[in-house]
């Protein structure tokens, strides 16, 4: 079986990190062992070209808040990354799963590449607009950089419902119990419908994931 390859990033001898043998590092291990083989499958069988090593680190910074991300290497191999906080929030192994599956779905339906794509777009946009209005360089470049902001942000709401929904998917899929991990919603923050804001209210997600174990029988 293939499985997931945690690193420990210690950034310095003696640093408060996350030993081996924490409960809360040995419960993430069993659930990167599930979730990897059933993502691995569910990305190979949308795009047998798209690289599915997926590789999880746990980033032990001191004092790195609860975050969790996706991200790609140097060589294209997708990354999910973790710091220790966000490890230590879960209060069980559903909780875990379905943020490890909402965080490789975002690699499995190609929202980077769309992400970057969009903020291009963006920055071309609005900089020629404003150097066809006879815009001074640094304004141009001004123009350039608002218009990739915006470009990034534009779907980034509907990217975060889209891996909500898949990542249900592969969090039953697991083994795991979505209708429990969509409870981590209801601890942290709510971002709320802010213009512009890079994730939807909570609200609105647990909605989605609620639709999906209905649509398809779930539990």
């Amino acid at each position: 079986m293939r499985r997931f390859v945690i690193l420990l990033s210690f950034l310095a001898a003696g640093c408060s990190g996350l030993p081996a043998n924490d409960p809360a590092y040995q419960s993430f291990i069993a659930v990167a062992e599930r979730v990897e083989p059933v993502a691995a499958a569910e990305c190979q069988r949308r795009d047998p070209e798209l690289n599915c090593d997926f590789e999880v680190r746990v980033d032990v910074t001191p004092d790195a808040p609860p975050n969790a991300f996706q991200s790609v290497d140097s060589n294209g191999r997708p990354m999910v990354i973790f710091t220790t906080a966000m490890l230590r929030s879960f209060r069980n192994p559903d909780e875990a799963a379905f943020v490890m599956s909402h965080e490789v779905s975002h690699h499995i339906l190609g929202h980077l590449d769309q992400q970057r794509l969009n903020s291009l777009k963006g920055a071309v946009f609005l900089g020629e607009l404003v150097s066809q209005e006879g815009g001074t360089a640094e304004e141009i470049a001004n123009a350039q950089y608002v218009g990739a902001v915006v470009g990034a942000r534009s779907y980034s709401k509907a990217f975060e419902l889209e891996a909500d929904s898949l990542g249900t998917l592969i969090t039953h899929l697991a083994g795991y119990r979505p209708s429990i991990g969509v409870k981590y919603f209801e601890q942290i923050p709510d971002p709320g419908d802010v213009f512009l804001g890079t994730h939807p209210a909570n609200p609105e997600r647990i909605r989605v994931v609620n639709r999906t174990i209905r649509r398809n029988h779930l539990n």
